[in-house]
């Protein structure tokens, strides 16, 4: 008896002091090549240009400062504001990625019962049974009456255990990142839908501004064609220049109700909400301090990239699993009870019966498929850390995209706004001319097609910085990590 107890004490104290085999996780390094003073080959201005026009203010890009949490409220827009706030609350795809957190942690603690703490089962039998007609020695027919508490173990000498739910944690941060990633794309969708509306509305409107200024145009070719002062081809010219300038109304009244279905679809609900607010650029601020996180901070602080981490890590922990597998497997089982031949008789001291068990099972031969395994857990690691090599470097190109973008839109805008000015002066002068008969009609049209063309691409222009900021902030990371709600991810 002393004899099983010593091994029993040296069997716990293997699983006690065992340890984890296979690879130790340990966060990638940074990106060769680094830069902690630029996202580009060649140095971004601090300052993009500015332009005399409603969104033609100067940006100034503050390097090292860190993104605010409600990113979206650098616009000022209560309007916007309370949309986002709306479709964070009520948005269906987010609603599922919470969810799939949820189970990811549910996972886990049902990966960490099963295997961490013994099981432990009760179990209650009742049986009437017939012995053959041997002997009689007995009555044949009896019954029989068992109660017993069962305890099993696997004690985790080799790590297999542990590198189990070391996987089942990072399949949660998996989860949990995702759930920032898809919070982050919710926010800047619907900002970048909103200022699509915007820019559309700016756009019909500049398109309206054009047709109204050419149908009083076409009213006065009419009235000087009845006063034979013009021939009728004139007339039909400038009608026709109306109409085409009218067919480019209806694709942007389309591309608007598109942009408003979204919205509400982004919010929860069905495109036919009709009480959504509408936006317009003059609503909306253009932020002039633009934080722009270093180059080395980036990784940690954009989701997509923690999550894509997280996969490695859970890769990381499964060739450790198929490692464990490899090496004996522990097993450590008791049980304690009573039986008899009627109820009253399981109470008895003489019915009591007990066992203790270990036992060790060390796999000798199949066929490789354990080795097999291990292999297969290593290459999907090496894919795993492929595909995070592969999203840090799309991380970076989306910063440096976006950065590019804000300074040469920034430019566009001041040459559109000086080539809108241009097209305006010189199509109050070509009426002049053409009023005093010192140009041609087709002269005047030219300069109405001119304006009309640098009008329209004016808003456009205005409308990219906006959507250029919304980008910006999104591929920076969108500030999650200054949230500081309970059991929050860091970065």
């Amino acid at each position: 008896m002393g004899g099983r107890r010593c091994a029993l004490a040296a069997l716990l104290g293997l699983a006690v002091a065992g340890c984890a085999v296979g690879p130790d996780y340990h966060p990638p390094a940074p990106p060769s090549g680094l830069r902690d003073d630029s996202y580009t080959p060649a140095a971004q201005p601090s300052d993009t240009v500015s332009a005399p026009v409603p969104g033609g203010a100067a940006q100034h890009l503050a390097m090292g400062q860190d993104i605010p949490a409600l990113w979206w409220t650098v616009f000022r827009s209560q309007a916007l504001d309370q949309l986002v706030r709306s479709a964070l609350e009520h948005n269906p795809t987010l609603a599922a990625a919470e969810a799939a957190l949820r189970q990811a942690q549910e996972n886990y603690n049902a990966e960490r019962g099963n295997r961490v703490f013994p099981a432990v089962n009760a179990q209650l039998s009742a049986a009437r049974e017939h012995l053959a007609d041997q002997g009689k020695t007995v009555n044949g027919v009896f019954s029989l009456y068992n109660a017993s508490v069962n305890v099993s173990y696997a004690p985790d000498v080799f790590g297999g255990t542990q590198r189990v739910l070391e996987g089942a944690q990072a399949a949660i941060d998996y989860q949990r990142f995702q759930l920032e990633a898809a919070q982050l794309a919710l926010t800047a969708n619907v900002v970048t839908a909103a200022i699509r509306e915007a820019s559309l509305r700016a756009q019909l409107q500049a398109t309206g501004e054009v047709l109204a200024a050419q149908r009083q145009q076409l009213d006065v070719i009419d009235k000087q064609l009845q006063a034979g002062a013009v021939a009728r081809a004139v007339l039909l010219t400038q009608r026709s220049q109306v109409a085409q300038t009218a067919a480019t109304v209806p694709p942007l009244e389309k591309a608007l109700a598109q942009s408003r279905h979204a919205l509400s679809v982004l919010v929860g609900q069905l495109p036919s909400t009709p009480d959504l607010p509408q936006f317009e650029l003059a609503a909306l601020a253009l932020p002039e301090q633009l934080p722009v996180s270093l180059p080395s901070a980036l990784a940690r602080q954009r989701p997509d990239v923690r999550a894509s981490e997280a996969l490695l890590h859970q890769a990381s922990a499964q060739v450790g699993v198929a490692t464990a597998n490899l090496y004996p497997q522990f097993t450590l089982s008791a049980s304690y009870g009573a039986a008899g031949a009627s109820p009253h008789e399981l109470f008895q001291a003489n019915n009591v019966f007990w066992n203790l068990a270990a036992g060790l099972t060390q796999p000798l031969f199949n066929g490789g498929a354990l080795t097999a395994k291990r292999r297969a857990a290593e290459a999907a690691y090496d894919a795993a850390a492929a595909q995070y090599r592969a999203t840090v470097l799309a991380a970076f190109r989306d910063v440096a995209d976006s950065l590019r973008a804000l300074e040469f839109d920034a430019s566009a805008l001041q040459a559109q706004a000086d080539a809108e000015a241009l097209a305006a002066e010189t199509l109050a002068l070509a009426k002049r001319q053409y009023q005093l008969g010192a140009i041609s009609y087709l002269s005047l049209l030219d300069a109405q097609r001119s304006y009309q063309q640098s009008h329209v691409a004016l808003a456009q222009a205005q409308a990219a910085r906006y959507a250029d900021t919304a980008a910006l902030f999104q591929a920076l990371g969108g500030g999650w990590w200054n949230r500081a709600p309970s059991g929050a991810a860091t970065p």
